[in-house]
């Protein structure tokens, strides 16, 4: 049971719980975010287009900067009766320190000419952690943050008016500090802290798109990113040995599509799938992670021509499930020396990285003040999701994670 202990600890390890779409965010701007995150089947504003389907910047004529970011304020709670020698009732319970995140963004979209658009982009994508410290022990005293962002210069090219194919590079940024102060029932206790403090690392990805427009009124796009590779150096120490362990976490490849359409002027609406192939990633597949279908739907409504009102709806069925868990069985982490049981990493999910909520409303605004200034705003609530995992030999050990979230974006954007 001392690995059972420990491996709460590793939660930091990844301390990605962002716990949205898994660890990515529904949307980068505001305007994508105030409709539910769509973006790929159909234009909703410069900057989201870098990210979600650079094939879209097409469609933007002159000089676009926009910059902004997101207040993000998950509400998440864990629950746990595991100690050393046994499950220990009732169950310790408690509430994240971690409540507030700030998120940046800022794109640039420029038309070269009647063909060609570049765009260069750079977003926070995911960016959160925990706090248990002084909590009930049996939470380790948990602490982690992680920043995760993506610095994507993109190119498009108009192939004739309907349609548009694009190119970009994803260059990832990550930053993980952890830490937890881990102490086995013994006589005397013996104590050690299992984080290895920050790591930062770099990775490369590529996305390629493809962006149809038939006259302003029906719209479809399709879209790939690549994996991308990531290792987090000497960040945990899996066996209490002293010697601190690599990480590998691979970001998911994702494809995805999407559909629009605009019946009138003054209104569009649009849905976008998303196959996000968290089982196949390094890292995340060990941590037996599922993929996620994630469907997004969003339209836009201007009631006068400078202000745009809008409304969404996103659903991901979580990638971390719970039920009975393996006490007993091993499953190897790339790059920790102790292996960890089922149960270990369902502990390690829902303790430390509950990323679990699975329905999202959004609402947004947008008013243009001149023709070369204009503010969007966006607000988005996760429901409350609960996830329970118990050990299947009837021993009584419970781990269980419930995660909400609240969150408020505001994008200021020119154009010249």
């Amino acid at each position: 049971m001392r690995k059972l202990i420990l491996s709460t600890a590793l939660f930091g390890a990844v301390g990605l719980s962002f716990a949205t779409n898994g660890d990515n965010l529904i949307g980068i701007s505001p305007a994508s975010r105030g409709m539910g995150g769509i973006g790929v089947g159909m234009p909703v504003g410069p900057t989201d287009s870098i990210f979600r389907n650079p094939a879209w910047m097409s469609q933007y004529k002159g000089f676009n900067l926009s910059f902004g970011g997101i207040l993000f304020m998950p509400h998440v709670k864990a629950k746990s009766n595991v100690t050393p020698s046994g499950p220990m009732n009732p169950p310790a319970s408690a509430t994240s320190e971690a409540k507030t995140f700030v998120i940046p963004e800022v794109g640039i979209v420029h038309q070269i000419n009647d063909k060609l658009t570049f765009g260069i982009g750079a977003f926070g994508v995911s960016g959160m952690g925990v706090d248990y410290r002084n909590k009930d022990p049996r939470l380790a005293n948990m602490h982690t943050t992680l920043q995760f962002m993506r610095v994507i210069p993109a190119l498009s090219y108009k192939i004739n008016d309907a349609i548009s194919v694009s190119g970009a590079i994803h260059l990832a940024y990550g930053s993980l500090d952890m830490g937890a102060n881990m102490c086995t029932p013994s006589s005397p206790p013996t104590c050690w802290n299992a984080g290895g403090g920050q790591s930062q690392t770099y990775g490369i990805g590529a996305q390629v798109g493809v962006a149809y427009n038939m006259g302003d009124f029906v719209y479809a796009g399709l879209t790939y990113q690549s994996p991308i590779s990531m290792t987090y150096k000497r960040v945990f120490d899996s066996n209490g040995d002293g010697t601190y362990e690599d990480l590998k976490l691979t970001q998911p490849q994702e494809l995805a599509f999407g559909l629009g359409v605009k019946p009138m002027d003054n209104l569009k609406v649009g849905m976008d799938i998303r196959w996000i192939n968290w089982k196949n990633a390094k890292g995340y597949k060990e941590f037996q992670w599922k993929d996620q279908w994630v469907i997004a739907i969003g339209g836009e409504y201007k009631p006068i021509p400078k202000l745009a009102l809008r409304a969404g709806y996103n659903y991901g069925k979580s990638p971390i499930r719970g039920g009975a868990k393996n006490l007993m069985n091993a499953n190897g982490i790339p790059n920790f020396a102790a292996p960890f049981s089922d149960f270990n990493i369902a502990w390690f999910n829902l303790i430390g990285f509950p990323a679990v909520t699975e329905q999202h409303i959004t609402l947004g605004l947008g008013y243009e003040f001149t023709k070369n200034f204009s503010i969007d705003l966006a607000y988005k609530h996760a429901f409350n999701k609960k996830v329970k995992a118990t050990d299947n030999a009837g021993m009584g050990f419970i781990v269980e994670a419930q995660n909400a979230q609240n969150a408020v974006s505001v994008g200021l954007n020119w154009k010249f």
